[in-house]
């Protein structure tokens, strides 16, 4: 009797000893309970996690917490459902989202990632979900609930990305029901418009122990996006990864940084990864088929129905779009459909992205690279071991080279197929250069090590169409004259103030003021003010002042300026010519304005050229009237190596930076790695917080933080400390 009963209550002790399944919030809870956030003295979350995915977690609810609205904003536009928040002009945004993944294709992409990645998209989900279930004050705007899958959509963290390069005019003149009037706009006014916008970019600058006083090489870290694009952050794990610098806000790694042994600074490359196909279309029983050789193939097509806002209603519009195996339909070219082809790999960009956080050495990194799926990127690299490196671009597909894919080529001939990828071997690279010294500005990499650069003659054309800028040839100089560098002294050399396009245009107008030959009295006193600058921006610069208008209303009226830069004359470049008269005319054309918008052309460049930061908003506002700060730094149009692009906004006359030097950092490897670092305006996007503004004074002056990267640092300047959740 005994022995039946033990065997009835066995399986009830069983049952009661296995582990309870948690719910949702409590799984998160207890994810939450292996992390901790210390807040430094200028709000930088340092997140510790027992685990990587731990790390992660925490990593996006501190996102979440400093601007949970870029991280938000990010989303919507990268899974195609920014239309839901912006109205239905945003719909073509969301269009080309799906053109190149669908949300059925991401979530199969995740499926089929390794167990590792899975975990860290899981981690990423419940980082920012257990945000939203602890913050119920926060309202999201379209996603409610974050999923594993949503990192495909986002998985490089570069500018925008390459899928941003792909038009949404072309596309809804494809695929919209009427013509689009955008396709009617003028090229040569886009372009106009271009030459005005401050470059995108960012500069890169290693040098190796022959030119540092300790013998150590040396990284500068320094992105030219818009401001607030990236917070700075620090995350750990007991599972090797210790990674400090900029991440884009909803990403979980770091993509601009270092570790204790190595650093990594990407810069915008213009390597030629992108082709377009036109295809042989012909259709039959309305079925769509294209040529491909002797083949005649099946174009894919889908049907989505996307969503947008309008008059606080949600509707929907039906598409149906098409691909062929180069990639999706984009637009015709003399009605003949255009397929575009680019990067698409995201669960591979994901494993590079977040391995390269990890590594030791060169050898390690380098094996990294081999990945192949960082295509909008150069590489800037340092080590602890001394080595400094460049790779141009990442993702090379190679060519025919019977075929000119600068153009679009013929689909149907299987000969115009990318033929694989080159090799991290086969591409542009740089290791240790005699110079002692690699730069990149986004500019050619051809003078990027001095006399030690690549030659042209040695790479298919596709593979470095870059041509040379100001930043570029600025660095150069001042890394031929640099020696002994110390941490302060890499940050000095990376805000040197001298503007070498103004070398061309200030000479151009002297000579045309003096071929006139007759003095003006309009043009005495400002071209006296020019004559005597030394093409140096300060805050109290007068001539700084004339000669940004000036250089404004030259790109206007007689178009692009790098192209009197030597390297980039190849023949077929147009290099501006305007007579003297046609200067002069700009020139009063430039007083004219600045004696209208500021009073009198004798303003000092503080007076018109500032940082303001009024509201946390994506698109804050700006007001003369209100509380700013004087900014001495200048456009990297000029060929400022500490960029600062500046413009008017609606009801201003004054400019205010939007774009330039965002998150910077200086680097030294050794026994022990030491950094310091610099935001614009600071951590946090809460005007109430004491990190919304705490930057700013230092940022205008070039002066920057220590980073506290050891743990002792991190205590020593711990301004709270709190697991997820529990913050108080």
């Amino acid at each position: 009797m005994r022995f039946r009963f033990l065997l009835f209550i066995l399986p009830v002790l069983i049952w009661s000893c296995e582990p309870k399944e948690l719910t949702e919030f409590e799984r998160w809870e207890d994810t939450a309970s292996r992390v901790e956030i210390i807040r430094d003295d200028f709000g930088i979350p340092h997140i510790y996690g027992k685990s990587d995915a731990d790390a992660v977690f925490g990593l996006l609810y501190a996102q979440c917490e400093d601007d949970f609205r870029r991280v938000e904003r990010n989303y919507i536009w990268a899974t195609g459902r920014l239309a839901e928040l912006e109205g239905e002009e945003a719909i073509y945004s969301d269009l080309r989202a799906n053109l190149y993944m669908t949300e059925a294709e991401a979530k199969a992409g995740y499926e089929a990632a390794p167990e590792w990645l899975k975990e860290l998209c899981v981690a990423f989900a419940d980082g920012v979900n257990y945000y939203l279930a602890t913050h119920p004050e926060v309202e999201a705007q379209v996603i409610t609930r974050y999923e594993p899958w949503m990192p495909m959509f986002f998985s490089e963290g570069s500018i925008g990305g390459d899928i941003e390069q792909i038009p949404t005019r072309k596309i809804k003149a494809f695929y919209g029901a009427e013509e689009s009037d955008l396709m009617a706009l003028d090229e040569n006014e886009f372009s106009r418009v271009m030459l005005l916008d401050e470059p995108k970019g960012s500069n890169g600058i290693a040098v190796n122990g022959k030119m540092t006083a300790s013998g150590n090489a040396m990284l500068l870290i320094n992105p030219h996006t818009s401001f607030y694009f990236r917070p700075e952050v620090h995350v750990v794990s007991e599972e090797g990864l210790n990674a400090y610098g900029a991440v884009t806000w909803g990403q979980f790694f770091v993509y601009q940084g270092f570790n204790e042994k190595t650093g990594w600074m990407h810069t915008s490359t213009y390597v030629d990864f992108i082709d377009e196909f036109v295809e042989d279309i012909t259709e039959k029983e309305g079925k769509y088929r294209y040529q491909y050789g002797e083949e005649s193939r099946e174009v894919e097509e889908f049907h989505i129905t996307l969503k947008y806002i309008s008059e606080e209603e949600l509707k929907e519009k039906p598409f149906t779009f098409y691909r062929t195996h180069h990639g999706p339909i984009t637009h015709t070219i003399d009605d003949k459909w255009v397929a575009t082809k680019i990067n698409w790999d995201p669960v591979n960009a994901l494993i590079q992205s977040f391995t390269r956080t990890k590594l030791s050495n060169h050898t390690e990194f380098e094996k990294m690279m081999d990945i192949r799926t960082n295509s909008s990127n150069n590489t800037v690299f340092a080590d602890a071991d001394g080595n400094i490196a460049y790779f141009h671009g990442n993702f090379i597909p190679k060519r025919n080279a019977d075929f000119d894919f600068s153009a679009p080529v013929d689909g149907s001939d299987p000969a115009t197929d990318w033929q694989g990828l080159h090799s991290v071997e086969e591409s542009i690279r740089i290791l240790n250069p005699g110079t002692g010294w690699i730069q990149n500005c986004n500019s050619t990499p051809y003078t990027a090590a001095g006399e030690f650069s690549p030659k042209r003659e040695n790479y298919p054309t596709y593979m470095a169409p870059d041509v040379e800028n100001y930043r570029g040839i600025h660095a150069v100089k001042v890394l031929n004259e640099a020696s002994g560098l110390s941490l302060d002294g890499l940050i000095e050399l990376a805000h040197d103030p001298y503007l070498p396009a103004f070398e061309k245009l200030i000479p151009m107008l002297l000579k045309a003021y003096e071929k006139r030959g007759v003095a003006d009295p309009q043009f005495k006193e400002p071209i006296r003010v020019l004559e005597a600058w030394d093409y140096r921006t300060s805050k109290e610069s007068v001539a700084m002042s004339l000669a940004h208008f000036y250089g404004m209303n030259f790109l206007k009226n007689h178009g692009g300026i790098n192209n009197f830069i030597a390297f980039n004359q190849d023949g077929k470049s147009k290099i501006p010519s305007p007579s003297p008269n046609e200067l002069l005319s700009t020139f009063s054309q430039t007083l004219d304005e600045m004696n209208a918008d500021f009073g009198t052309w004798n303003t000092p460049w503080s007076e018109i050229n500032r940082f303001q930061r009024l509201t946390g908003e994506i698109d804050g506002p700006f007001d003369d009237s209100k509380e700013y700060t004087p900014v001495g730094m200048a456009s990297g149009t000029w060929g400022a190596l500490a960029a600062f692009g500046a413009k008017t906004y609606p009801g201003t006359k004054r400019l205010y930076g939007y774009r330039g030097n965002s998150f910077v950092a200086a680097v030294e490897f050794g026994e022990k790695v030491k950094a310091k670092s610099i935001l614009a305006g600071g951590q946090s996007s809460y005007p109430d917080s004491p990190h919304f503004y705490d930057q700013v004074q230092d940022y205008v002056d070039g002066k920057f933080k220590e980073v506290a990267f050891y743990r002792e640092d991190v205590e020593a300047r711990a301004e709270e400390r709190y697991v997820p959740g529990k913050r108080k």
